[in-house]
């Protein structure tokens, strides 16, 4: 048993360092991929800052769940959120794909906040794939107790780079050219 663990646990690690190394790759090239005479998805980053902030709620709510016993329910959210999470990505590049990006137009001590922010929040979000992505494996692998251990330092970061993401946009929405 224990072998088959380690087998499905190597492929799994496998595939969760090509994934996180192949998504923040892809993002940065389509980042920089205008596709020629496109619509502006200008209606997108509000949408995508409420995907941010419900993810922040449910992460919540499943560390509430789990805490009162609620397992279906905690995996669920979390199921959730992953769902989410992958929805904001596509969004998010489709709205840097079709549109100029925004330049933060404040000045003074909020503009250095802001960068702060949003330098945090990217670096923690690329490092955010492989935590999710290695907590979830250890539920399929019934390895809780790793499990457990992976999610207090995946549940911090993931909820601060949720947070985060709606604070970007509300600081930066001033300056969308809709």
């Amino acid at each position: 048993m224990t072998e088959e663990i380690s087998l499905k646990e190597k492929r799994f690690n496998k595939w969760i360092t090509v994934i996180s190394i192949a998504i923040p790759l892809v993002v940065a090239l389509l980042f920089g991929y205008k596709i020629p005479n496109a619509k502006p998805l200008s209606f997108l980053p509000p949408i995508y800052a409420a995907i941010n902030g419900i993810t922040a709620i449910l992460l919540v709510a499943a560390v509430v769940a789990i805490k009162n016993g609620r397992q279906s329910l905690h995996q669920k959210l979390m199921t959730t959120n992953i769902v989410l999470s992958a929805l904001f990505l596509i969004m998010y590049v489709a709205y840097h794909m079709t549109s100029e990006t925004t330049i933060y137009g404040g000045e003074g001590f909020l503009k250095y906040i802001y960068y702060f922010i949003l330098l945090t929040h990217i670096v923690l979000s690329i490092s955010v794939i492989p935590l999710v992505l290695i907590t979830y494996s250890k539920v399929y692998l019934d390895d809780f107790e790793s499990h457990r251990l992976w999610a207090k330092y995946t549940f911090p970061i993931w909820l601060y780079v949720a947070v985060t993401g709606v604070v970007v946009y509300i600081m930066i929405s001033p300056y969308y050219q809709y």
